[in-house]
């Protein structure tokens, strides 16, 4: 079975608040993106896992690809809930850049789970997916569903909202990344920081509001300051986005157009300066 499944990205991303146990707290609003992985899944004795990288992302992004990498957790995973003694190969093509904060081992961890299920013949329900998917990573139950969602606890907590798809975005990167660890420890070291309006955002949004953009924002973006995230917001405002913000905890940028060839110029401008740069549409589910 073959899927592509879909990046996210943060609308908005606030950090709330660090319980005892060490996790944080976050609002957030989520959206899945028209940049994708490729993954096939064909069952077999044992789970083996191999990579296919473009040249572009090859200095900048390892990959594990064995029993480190989180499809093959998923896989083991789901094996595991369904009490199935089975294994199988995965194959991912990767179109996602990874350490960019657009949940690109998050996406593949569900696209895994949700190939097996249907090659199994299990057919658990969707809530079950989630749960499997919530044991390997916050972000992986999102995935199940996509689209426009406001996430809030430490990520458990999904709610969908109105739908946002069919905005043009251009998405960059560079070679920086971010550890989400590094990150989480730089916003915990910020001294009365202003935080986004994550719910001015899903208001906005559920109300159809030709403006929502303006409540896009990133807590992360203040905490880790990389000279890349500033260079690429400044070239996508410069060519005429309407905003730019970092997303996840880093260390991808994305710029929301309102005109396709405006944001053709600033992909061809970015890749000029040696960025990974895609134009997109958000959109409303992730596996296609």
């Amino acid at each position: 079975m073959k899927v592509k499944t879909a990046a996210k990205i943060n609308l908005v991303l606030d950090v709330t608040g660090r319980l005892e146990n060490g996790y944080h707290t976050i609002e957030s609003v989520f959206q899945t993106v028209g940049l994708y992985d490729e993954i096939s899944v064909d069952l077999a004795e044992s789970i083996s896992i191999e990579c296919e990288l473009p040249e572009s992302f090859e200095k900048s992004d390892p990959i594990p690809c064995d029993e480190r990498n989180i499809a093959y957790k998923a896989a083991k995973r789901f094996f595991e809930a369904a009490g199935i003694d089975s294994g199988c190969r995965i194959h991912i093509k990767k179109g996602i850049p990874s350490q960019a904060g657009m949940g690109g081992g998050s996406t593949d961890a569900a696209a895994v789970i949700y190939c097996l299920n249907k090659l199994t013949g299990v057919d658990m329900p969707t809530k079950k997916l989630e749960e499997i998917g919530a044991g390997i990573g916050a972000d992986v139950p999102f995935f199940f569903t996509g689209g426009t969602a406001y996430v809030s606890g430490i990520g458990e907590k999904i709610v969908p909202v109105a739908d946002y798809s069919g905005r043009t975005l251009v998405i960059a990167k560079g070679i920086q990344g971010v550890s989400t660890a590094e990150a989480y420890g730089a916003v915990d070291a910020l001294n009365e920081p202003v935080h986004p309006d994550a719910a001015g955002l899903k208001a906005a949004i559920e109300s159809g509001s030709d403006d929502a953009y303006r409540y896009f924002g990133n807590l992360f973006e203040t905490a880790v300051q990389l000279d890349e995230v500033t260079e690429i917001k400044a070239v996508m405002l410069e060519n005429g986005a309407l905003s730019s913000v970092m997303t996840g905890s880093g260390s991808a940028v994305f710029g929301l157009f309102d005109d396709d060839i405006q944001a053709e110029k600033c992909r061809r401008k970015l890749s000029e300066f040696g960025f990974f740069a895609a134009v997109c549409e958000t959109v409303s589910n992730s596996f296609i």
